[in-house]
């Protein structure tokens, strides 16, 4: 059964160049043999793409080039399920992120912003039902504005790792990061409920930096890390909203990140939330 959530993700619009070789390549090494993807991508089409796989109604707020990575990058959102009336096509080309995955899906990105960098709100309406997902691939100004005019639950993947604001982390109701962040934004103990990921060591949420829920990952064979994060966002916004106990929302998040990781592509196949809920 679809979700009676209305999401709304702002964020960032990739198209993903991915190189799977035998190992990642160390400080000026070239590796050889590697089979080259082009796959839809950015932390924010991501989770919009996900959320609306797991069944709730998503726009995404975003931009893409007038180019041909614009028009795949919105299909493919269009496919998944995503209203995308409000991804603006700019002057910027498409953003793409290269990325080295190696046999045990672990992986190297960087990501060239291009239209992210022209995202904006303006003209988007932003009523008292919705529930709004953002990342940090786009410009800070649009994340300090979504605090600012965001009515209803506002939610923040703060990754990657850059210092908020103070008004930000006091409006987010929920601000998710992996280990590796959590160690590099300090202030998150402050955070009203902070999520953080341990790979495989599960997942856990953090009140003003005590711990009041824990999940243990789920065991699958790991593939392709680079979108699970991204599917693990938009599962724990949607599992909470939809009423699940913090520790069955945590659990949920988990089995649909352990399901994005067995998956070649950064914006997998779901099956609707209910089927992860245990």
């Amino acid at each position: 059964m679809p979700l009676d959530i209305d999401l709304i993700v702002v964020g960032s619009v990739n198209a993903d160049l991915t190189a799977v070789t035998e190992r990642l390549p160390g400080p000026g090494e070239t590796v050889g043999g590697g089979r080259l993807r082009r796959d839809p991508g950015g932390k924010g089409a991501n989770q919009a793409a996900a959320a609306a796989r797991l069944g709730a109604r998503v726009r995404m707020v975003g931009a893409v080039g007038d180019d041909a990575d614009g028009e795949r990058m919105r299909a493919a959102l269009t496919e998944a399920g995503v209203d995308v009336a409000a991804v603006r096509t700019v002057a910027e080309p498409t953003g793409t992120a290269l990325i080295v995955v190696d046999a045990d899906g672990e992986n190297q990105i960087a990501v060239c912003e291009g239209a992210n960098a022209l995202v904006g709100v303006e003209g988007v309406e932003f009523g008292p039902g919705d529930a709004v997902l953002a990342q940090l691939e786009i410009p800070m100004p649009v994340i300090v504005a979504l605090a600012e005019r965001v009515q209803g639950y506002f939610a923040l993947n703060a990754a990657p790792a850059i210092p908020l604001p103070d008004a930000v982390l006091r409006r987010a109701d929920l601000v998710i990061v992996n280990e590796s962040e959590y160690a590099l934004l300090p202030q998150l103990a402050e955070g009203r409920l902070v999520a953080v990921t341990y790979g495989s060591q599960g997942a856990a949420l953090l009140a003003r930096g005590e711990r009041v829920a824990y999940a243990p990952a789920v065991r699958t064979r790991v593939v392709n890390s680079v979108g699970a994060g991204d599917a693990f966002c938009a599962a724990l916004v949607l599992a909470l909203r939809s009423g699940q106990a913090p520790e069955q929302a945590l659990a949920t998040a988990c089995a649909v990140g352990a399901a994005a990781v067995a998956d070649p592509s950064s914006q997998p196949a779901f099956g609707e939330l209910a089927a992860y809920s245990g």
